[in-house]
């Protein structure tokens, strides 16, 4: 795959038009490197000038300054500012909502100033400007449901772009009751996926995935890692992994491009 770093680009005295942020599930998870690999195949596919940092990312430090260790928030995010203002960057987009929210809306009172947009909102851009075209029939007559990430949908106020995406797919978007400002986390925001479940009757993962199965969908759509991971946990819980895919928007379009 054509992933070029911005050190590689430096070195040939250009610059990319926008920083792919890959962040940690997208770079070491199994599952996640699925939905960086699509997002990259979207951007060769639409002749996006991009690059990503490789080796030189480190963590944002959001599940630290979710957890409450702010030290090592700032540790993190400083360090990540000091290398994204030595490279000039500019324009950021990733595949992450926590990433997103974290570079966009917090390393600015730090120093790090940088216009951020999830990959839903390039994706869309990149239909409208006809820089990719999408067929749509894998997915014609299936019935698909969205789930709207925290950090994406009430933190940042994307509602929109990833449903326009989908859109282009010729299935049959269902809603669920808890959507959009109303829907309910998948469970794994704020640090709580990195511990154990506290005492109650059911966990949230497992209460969001029902309120999805309830639609019948063939198709639970997602754009976020974390919010992928706990309702495929919630899928196979529900023993329902022969019926229902869980995919990420960019896995979606990459496979009808």
């Amino acid at each position: 795959m054509n992933v070029p770093t911005m050190a590689e680009l430096a070195a040939q005295g250009k610059k990319p038009d926008i920083l792919f942020w890959v962040g940690c599930a997208g770079s070491y998870d199994d599952r996640a490197k699925k939905i960086t690999r699509a997002f990259v195949k979207i951007l060769n596919e639409a002749k996006v000038n991009f690059a990503v940092l490789g080796s030189e990312e480190s963590c944002t430090g959001d599940p630290a300054k979710r957890a409450g260790n702010e030290m090592l928030f700032q540790m993190q995010a400083l360090t990540n500012i000091e290398i994204l203002n030595a490279y000039e960057v500019k324009k950021i987009v990733t595949t992450c909502p926590h990433c997103m929210n974290t570079i966009g809306n917090e390393y600015p009172e730090l120093g790090g100033n940088y216009e951020v947009i999830h990959h839903t909102q390039l994706i869309n851009s990149l239909i409208e400007e006809g820089k990719i075209t999408i067929e749509g029939g894998s997915y014609k007559g299936k019935r698909i449901s969205y789930h709207d990430p925290c950090y994406l949908g009430r933190s940042n106020d994307i509602y929109e772009a990833p449903r326009m995406v989908l859109h282009q797919l010729d299935g049959e978007l269902v809603e669920a009751e808890n959507s959009r400002s109303k829907s309910t986390c998948c469970g794994a925001g704020g640090a709580q996926m990195f511990k154990d479940a506290e005492k109650g009757s059911m966990e949230v993962f497992e209460k969001r995935t029902g309120e999805l199965v309830e639609l019948k969908p063939q198709v639970i759509a997602t754009a976020c890692a974390f919010c992928n991971t706990m309702l495929t946990d919630g899928i196979k819980g529900e023993n329902k992994e022969d019926q229902i895919e869980v995919l990420d928007v960019a896995e979606l379009i990459a496979k009808d491009l």
